[in-house]
């Protein structure tokens, strides 16, 4: 992929978010040598917060979208953080909480819209290590919150 980071965004129509206040008592991110981790960011739709539990009131297929949604804002994060995307080294992991019915078992899958964005922008630097979980409630009701840790340069 010789393609730079930002010219595969602009292909995507994509525009990066700016770096946003947290919500409560806590940082965007946090440098620790040379990586840089990520404070949870929750799906949003329309700038207001993606409500719904996973399996009752939204599909795999939107969950998946939200998640996508999610890794566009931590690209919004990262870029504010260091400047450039270009000194990201890789995405090491991901953590992504999904709001899900106690039967639904697809979080897997609905974090693969956050795991396949991130490889699309970034190709091999981009795949990670990541966990999916299943839980009762997210912050706002969100649908979806993601973490991030990258290694940078």
């Amino acid at each position: 992929m010789s393609m730079s980071i930002y010219k595969r965004i602009d292909s995507l129509n994509i525009t990066l978010p700016p770096l946003s206040a947290p919500v409560a008592a806590f940082v965007p991110y946090v440098r620790s040598g040379n990586l840089l981790y990520l404070s949870g960011h929750i799906a949003k739709t329309d700038g207001k917060p993606w409500v719904g539990k996973l399996g009752r009131e939204l599909t795999t297929e939107q969950g998946k979208s939200a998640a996508r949604a999610v890794a566009i804002d931590l690209l919004g994060t990262l870029h504010g953080a260091l400047g450039d995307l270009e000194q990201v080294k890789r995405i090491v992991k991901l953590m992504v909480l999904v709001n899900s019915d106690p039967s639904f078992t697809e979080q897997h899958l609905v974090a693969n819209g956050a795991s396949e964005f991130l490889v699309e922008i970034f190709g091999h630097k981009g795949k990670h290590a990541r966990a999916a979980f299943g839980v009762s409630q997210v912050p706002f009701g969100c649908c979806v919150e993601i973490d991030l840790v990258a290694e940078i340069q």
